[in-house]
């Protein structure tokens, strides 16, 4: 568990110099208007467009394999929509790590759904609140924090001093952290009637997993680890979706627990995550994290990959 974050004199070392010099320059950014920082990330997506082609070329597969009743004119407007969001989610995290509640709330468009989070603990149990990969991930759950706070869970940063920052951001809007491979912390947290955010929508390899469909992929390598804590019995399951508006609002809904879950079918319940998980993509696709390789895993391990 992480409910606190120590500065060390260790920072000041050489080589986190070019670190502090991103910190300060996204710090003093983050004070501009937010329409102006958005501005500022699509511009930074268009050059993420046209210079890592890599990472393009992986939203492309993605998009095309999910959305095949797009044309492809569609499709490669939907991947230049997504860079540019790509570039925006940097000064949505800073915001969402520096900026004020009053001026966090100005930007919050509508909360719906809150009544679901309640009503788990009014039965005695924690919420397992599942949630894709939005690349305004960060300001959606600091806008959450301003409601009703949640524990999260993380990975930690490679670098140290931007751990520091991350962790001490992501504390204002979460009671704690615990780590993504600390099951037994996420469990009491489950235990004690918290509502803890999951991410089950990404490829995590064969081990813990069954191909369930995902969109148009009828086999896509999906992890079992949501059933792990769904099926302790003070935990209700419920997922939650999210968007950024044309004028900068952001839209959350808390959607409600899902039935006889989990089930014991493995690939039926999956599949439930997966298809909560489209429903949320789909309220906004651009704004989704298309630069994982999703389909990475096949089903038969000698197919080629789809990203070659």
């Amino acid at each position: 568990m992480v409910n606190k974050t120590s500065f060390q004199l260790a920072f000041f070392a050489p080589k986190y110099w070019p670190s502090w010099l991103s910190i300060f320059l996204l710090y003093t950014l983050s004070w501009l208007p937010q329409s102006w920082q958005l501005a500022l990330g699509r511009a930074l997506g268009r050059l993420v467009y046209r210079l890592m082609k890599k990472r393009r070329k992986i939203a492309e597969v993605n998009i095309a394999l999910c959305y095949p009743e797009l044309s492809s004119q569609e499709q490669a407007a939907m991947v230049l929509k997504n860079m540019e969001n790509t570039g925006m989610a940097i000064f949505e995290s800073a915001m969402a790590w520096w900026w004020p509640d009053w001026r966090i709330k100005r930007i919050v468009g509508s909360i719906t759904g809150l009544e679901h989070i309640d009503k788990a603990n009014a039965e005695g149990c924690g919420v397992l609140l599942m949630a894709p990969h939005y690349l305004h991930l960060e300001m959606s759950s600091r806008i959450m924090g301003t409601q009703r706070q949640a524990v999260g869970f993380y990975r930690p940063h490679n670098n140290a001093l931007m751990d520091y920052f991350t962790t001490k951001g992501r504390l204002r809007s979460n009671k704690y952290l615990v780590g993504k491979r600390d099951i037994k912390g996420l469990l009491k947290a489950l235990k004690d009637k918290n509502f803890c955010y999951y991410l089950p929508d990404q490829d995590y390899g064969r081990k813990r997993s069954v191909f369930a469909p995902f969109f148009a992929v009828e086999q896509a390598a999906s992890t079992t680890g949501t059933l792990i804590f769904a099926s302790a019995k003070y935990c209700k399951t419920l997922s939650i979706h999210s968007r950024r508006d044309e004028k900068g609002k952001y839209h959350l809904g808390v959607q409600p627990a899902l039935e006889n879950f989990p089930s014991g079918d493995e690939v039926a319940d999956v599949t439930a995550v997966n298809q909560r998980m489209e429903e949320a993509i789909n309220k906004a696709p651009e704004q989704y994290m298309w630069l994982h390789r999703r389909f990475k895993t096949r089903p038969d391990e000698n197919a080629p990959s789809y990203y070659r």
